[in-house]
């Protein structure tokens, strides 16, 4: 038996009286997901635990069965290693988005509109890396772009390490112990680095920051693209926002060998490769988010068919429905999910005797369209397959999955060796 286990970026929702009490995923039109839910057990899961409103890393980390608060090494971190960066243990590394600046730091937009392009964006970090010196500290740095308008920063201290008691600068984040979780409300200004001890090296650390922002708004600022994107009529890219700061390499045990299994992970954004990579999974290449959901899910498809005679186990990522959320599109979040159902699922289940397969379908997190950001929702899990009996759950939704006999997870760690259970032992 084989597990396959997908994770849909940002499904989870709540109903609204706006939407006549629906929820994109209730809304959305399924039948493959409905079909799996009817012949499996469901329920509701919280992704890190009641409370937490988690970003992806710490959800992602959480659902494999890794606890967070201590495994969490910084979404900085995860995503210089996800693409490929060189980093060592004391450097300071963080996520990043270039954004739009206005006037007494208020932030116009946090992701520039979404409509800046990995090329544009490159070409911006390569500007910045060739004409920005830091001088409060001997240190240098390296900016690289992901994808699209984000990117990860890596400072160097060239003496000592640096740390990463820091704040962000973004305020959309905040710090719980050793997360950075999802604020409910927050004013759209740009926040100072502070430090969050009185070691000096997290004084150096949140200096430099602040140094790195200021003398990169200043390169920004004048850029010829940014030039070309305002004669256009679009957002500048004027500002870098930082956030999710880490110093320490992962320290992730074996995935493959505390559970005996072989893993593959599909994923295409650095910070789900970051975490696949330090977790010891099998990673198979898959492109940058086309724009295209549909030929994206058939991709996968492709590849999953591909290493299927390959591995034991595959984790596969969709990110789907998040950014409609994050932009409050209850419409566009709909078909989306729609979309996956009908180009992932539709392709793939008809060809697989589901006897011999685990699939798992559940989310990192909730992204409701109404807050426009990540909340401390429950997200749907469904477990269908192999021998399992069937609860009375009808579709797969918030509100049928509630119903199910997985009843409510308080902790997404309990997910992956629950998983493991029914894989070995079948039911």
């Amino acid at each position: 038996m084989k597990l396959i286990y997908v994770v849909i970026d940002g499904m989870g929702d709540f109903p609204t009286k706006e939407q006549k009490n629906e929820t994109p995923l209730s809304a959305a039109y399924t039948p493959n997901l409905d079909c799996l839910a009817k012949k499996g057990k469901n329920g509701l899961m919280y992704p890190i635990n009641k409370g937490v409103a988690p970003q992806s890393d710490a959800a992602v980390i959480s659902i494999l069965g890794y606890d967070p608060f201590h495994y969490a090494p910084g979404r900085g971190i995860l995503e210089a290693i996800g693409v490929g960066m060189n980093i060592e243990k004391g450097d300071l590394v963080l996520r990043c988005n270039y954004a739009t600046l206005g006037e007494n730091k208020h932030i116009i937009d946090r992701r520039v509109g979404r409509d800046l392009t990995t090329e544009e964006a490159s070409q911006l970090s390569q500007t910045i890396n060739d004409k920005v010196k830091l001088e409060s500290h001997r240190a240098t740095f390296e900016i690289k772009t992901t994808i699209a308008y984000r990117a990860v920063l890596v400072i160097r201290k060239q003496t000592g390490s640096l740390s990463s008691k820091i704040t962000n600068t973004d305020p959309a984040y905040t710090r719980l112990k050793e997360l950075n979780v999802a604020e409910k409300k927050f004013e759209m200004i740009l926040k100072e680095c502070t430090p969050m001890d009185q070691s000096s090296a997290s004084k150096a650390s949140a200096k430099l920051v602040n140094e790195f922002i200021d003398k990169s708004s200043k390169v920004l600022k004048d850029h010829e693209i940014n030039k070309n994107r305002a004669a256009n009529k679009k957002l500048t890219a004027n500002v870098l926002l930082t956030r999710d700061a880490g110093n320490k390499l992962p320290n992730f045990f074996d995935f493959q060998k505390r559970y005996d299994v072989s893993f593959a992970c599909l994923a295409d954004m650095p910070v789900e490769r970051g975490i696949a990579k330090s977790a010891g999974m099998n990673l198979i290449d898959i492109p940058s988010p086309s724009g295209n959901l549909r030929n994206d899910c058939l991709l996968r498809v492709k590849k999953l068919e591909e290493a299927l005679p390959s591995f034991d186990c595959f984790y596969i990522h969709i990110k789907g429905p998040d950014e409609p959320g994050h932009d409050g599109n209850f419409q566009l979040k709909k078909e989306m999910i729609a979309t996956i159902d009908k180009y992932f699922f539709g392709k793939f289940l008809p060809k697989m005797d589901l006897s011999n397969y685990l699939i798992c379908v559940t989310a990192d997190h909730a992204t409701p369209w109404m807050l426009k950001a990540h909340s401390d929702d429950p997200v749907p899990v469904l477990i269908s397959g192999n021998k399992l009996q069937a609860d009375d759950v009808k579709n797969f939704s918030e509100n049928e999955c509630s119903k199910g006999s997985l009843g409510i997870m308080q902790k997404g760690t309990d997910l992956m060796p629950l998983l493991i259970k029914i894989l070995k032992n079948g039911k």
